[in-house]
């Protein structure tokens, strides 16, 4: 019986800090999936692998840090 397949229909490019990507790559070799398929299991399960409190501070850190795009526009 062949391996069921996960379909990854939407294709977009990402841009990455480099220690994001060189967390990604860490977990590569770690689970033998490729970049896209980790950051769609990731994202899928984010609430199951996060404490919703600790995703906030990380968010409203790099709000003050950064700042945040107008509602509607994207960081550039």
């Amino acid at each position: 019986m062949s391996k069921k397949r996960f379909p990854l229909p939407k294709r977009f490019n990402a841009a990455l800090s480099e220690a994001a990507y060189q967390r990604l790559g860490a977990l590569k070799p770690k689970y033998g999936y490729s970049n896209n398929y980790l950051i769609t299991i990731l994202l899928e399960n984010l609430d199951s692998i996060t404490d919703e409190d600790a995703l906030n501070t990380v968010f409203a850190a790099f709000q003050k840090e950064y700042g945040a795009p107008p509602p509607g526009e994207r960081f550039k």
